[in-house]
């Protein structure tokens, strides 16, 4: 997993790995979870892609827009 290197430094995200249609986030409180095209969409999975890439507003994306519709909770 890659590092997320928010800009702030104060994101609930630690890390990520991303695929072609998927994207697994690392929470620094705990779990790793799995977001893909069936869960919650594949817009939703490419825009979190892109904002994991710049580093920065990731874990808002996630509380405004996905919150629990991951697709797995991996750890």
């Amino acid at each position: 997993m890659k590092r997320y290197r928010s800009a702030g430094h104060d994101s609930g995200v630690a890390a990520y790995d991303c695929g072609p249609d998927w994207i697994d986030i690392r929470f620094h409180r705990g779990g790793t979870y799995r977001y893909d095209a069936r869960h919650p969409g594949i817009v939703h999975v490419m825009e979190m892609q892109r904002l994991a890439d710049a580093g920065a507003g990731l874990n808002t994306y996630i509380n405004q827009h996905v919150r629990d519709d991951y697709a797995v909770r991996l750890r």
